[in-house]
């Protein structure tokens, strides 16, 4: 019975320090957490900024492409190819995962349900090209075969632009080269600290730009060199400005998740120490019952 008290003894004290561990690292990822929805908050509204100068120098010609009918994918070149719809031959996927584990069904829920999509849409890997931020994503696509056109790994916890910028510049290059014809992300979108939903947003060709928001702005830009030069500048940084919202938002929900995830860890500890407690009382007890009995006998003997 000693031998058995000694044990419990030993299971509490290494759960209260697996206890100590996990509550210091859920204390972390909710430090990280409040950094990341402060960064993503910044970050829309310089997104509404860009969106505001992009949708007014481009109103005449999304007018024109709605007329025509190119906006909707007619085919119609005239106008900047990340406006223009084009058959699509093969699709390109953007998958967000995180590089580490410890965030609970954070990435299989990402991953799961891309490669149904994938499965859903696609008959071979021909259709469709694959880039992954994130090792476990990475990993998980190169174990089934599938081809990664471009990787990124090492994201820091609050990942700035110029993290990213090889990656997301080298998207929107695949996209005017024509290695793919449409690019979407996949990512968990943050809703709050305790829930994140999976997404997949279109983001080549610019699709989201309504011609009608122009007429809202009474202020008018006096354009320098012209309006066709400015646009090839600008049209690749806001869709790169869309990918690295998506990047923010995902590193946001990977840290909520974290968060979640240790905290649960931190009441599973706190449940096996309260259980390991009682089972200790109730071995001790028995042991000192034990004990009294043997004297009792013992003494009865010796009358």
């Amino acid at each position: 019975m000693g031998a058995s008290l000694n044990e419990i003894k030993q299971r509490i004290a290494s759960t209260k320090k697996t206890s100590q561990i996990t509550n210091a690292m859920q204390m972390v990822s909710g430090a990280k957490l409040t950094k990341s929805e402060a960064a993503s908050k910044s970050f829309q509204e310089y997104a509404s900024k860009i969106r505001s100068i992009v949708t007014h120098l481009v109103a005449a010609q999304l007018t024109d492409l709605e007329e025509v009918g190119a906006y909707a994918g007619s085919g119609v070149n005239d106008y900047h190819a990340m406006l223009t719809s084009r058959p699509v031959q093969k699709t390109g996927y953007i998958v967000i995962t995180s590089d580490k584990g410890l965030v609970g069904g954070y990435n299989s829920s990402i991953l799961k349900q891309t490669m149904k999509m994938i499965q859903d849409d696609h008959k071979s890997q021909d259709e469709f090209v694959l880039i992954a931020i994130g090792g476990t994503g990475a990993d998980f696509f190169k174990a089934r075969g599938i081809n990664i056109a471009y990787e990124l790994r090492g994201l820091s916890d609050q990942p700035s632009f110029d993290e990213v910028r090889k990656i997301v510049s080298a998207a929107t290059t695949m996209y005017e080269n024509e290695v793919f014809d449409e690019l979407y992300v996949c990512y968990n979108h943050h809703i709050n600290s305790l829930t994140s939903q999976f997404r997949v947003e279109k983001m080549l060709p610019i699709s989201d730009l309504d011609p009608e928001e122009a007429t809202t702005y009474e202020q008018e830009y006096i354009l320098e060199p012209s309006e066709e030069a400015i646009l090839d500048n600008l049209l690749p940084q806001y869709a790169e400005s869309l990918i690295y919202g998506a990047i923010i938002d995902a590193k946001t929900a990977e840290h909520a998740a974290g968060m979640t995830a240790m905290k649960t860890a931190t009441d599973n500890a706190q449940n096996i120490i309260n259980d390991l407690t009682i089972s200790y009382n109730r071995a001790r007890q028995g042991a000192i019952t034990q004990e009294i009995t043997e004297i009792v006998a013992g003494a009865a003997a010796l009358e």
